[in-house]
């Protein structure tokens, strides 16, 4: 299996994401439902987005190690940011816990989330290979 980042020349290049992905091979699609910032024991962690972001996506990584994956593997994220909260402190804060693995992603400024003490959700669609 093999994740092919697309950046054509037409667009501008970003370090932190990719405009398009490509998943070649076979193998198994992950899909990650919606990870807020919460701990094990469903706590809220901190009351500001880049706190909530690092623990979303730590709970990303937990759900992708389960599937035996990681987040090489991922070929898409979706954040949701609830409006009022500037997306760049969810950017900065990602690098920390995810790491130099740019991807397609997409932002959404949304009117709130599930639980109003939460200010983000992070999806993630990902592909494995299979052992032959």
């Amino acid at each position: 299996m093999t994740i092919t980042r697309l950046e054509p020349a037409a667009l501008p290049r970003n370090p932190a994401f990719c405009p398009g992905t490509a998943v070649h091979g076979p193998g198994r699609l992950i899909f990650v439902g919606g990870q807020n910032g919460i701990d094990a024991h469903g706590v809220v962690v901190g009351e500001d987005l880049a706190s909530q972001t690092k623990q979303a996506l730590r709970n990303v990584l937990a759900v992708l190690a389960e599937a035996g994956a990681t987040q090489k593997d991922v070929a898409k994220l979706t954040v949701y940011v609830v409006h009022g909260h500037d997306p760049r402190a969810a950017y900065a804060a990602s690098g920390e816990v995810w790491g130099a693995f740019p991807t397609a992603v997409s932002v959404l400024i949304v009117a709130g989330l599930a639980n109003p003490a939460f200010l983000v959700e992070v999806e993630a669609i990902a592909h494995v290979g299979d052992a032959a």
